[in-house]
């Protein structure tokens, strides 16, 4: 079974709005994540993330993905303004087994290149580790509980 999606920056105020509406799917209603923190500054139009939205052809989002860089980054990298921060990876239930999340993924590597960026940090929850150590990402560090849900810090090197 196979669904045509593109994967694409979400430029505009459509998509990015498209980009929330899977999160609060996934995060808020699936996970639980308390909306107050689901949502931060970075979600505004700026200059240190980079969303990504997967789009099924009839313009249905699938899923999306965030990218921080610079300043923003550092703090969830341990300071190193080489290296990226991928995070808010969602994949909608009915996407999910289709090669979203890989093709989002490879698409915020892709913009981080693009930003001169060496490597890529993410923090994984904790039943995705093996999703992420298939696209190359080994977990450093111990388990700990963000937003209530097991994770663990991984890192790919570009």
């Amino acid at each position: 079974m196979s669904t045509p999606y593109t994967v694409r920056i979400a430029e505009d105020p459509a998509d990015r709005e498209a980009c929330f509406t899977v999160r609060k799917s996934v995060f808020v209603v699936e996970q639980g994540v308390p909306q107050d923190i689901e949502y931060d500054a970075y979600d505004a139009y700026d200059a240190v993330a980079v969303h990504v939205l997967a789009v099924r052809e009839d313009g249905v989002p699938l899923g999306t993905g965030r990218l921080l860089y610079g300043e923003a980054a550092a703090a969830k990298t341990g300071g190193d303004a080489s290296v990226g921060s991928l995070g808010r990876l969602a994949v909608t239930r009915e996407a999910r087994g289709l090669g979203v999340g890989v093709a989002l993924v490879r698409a915020i590597e892709e913009a981080a290149r693009a930003r001169g960026l060496a490597a890529v940090d993410l923090h994984a929850q904790t039943h995705a580790l093996g999703f992420y150590e298939r696209l190359g990402y080994e977990a450093y560090g111990p388990e700990y509980p963000e937003a209530g849900i097991p994770h663990r810090a991984m890192r790919r090197v570009l």
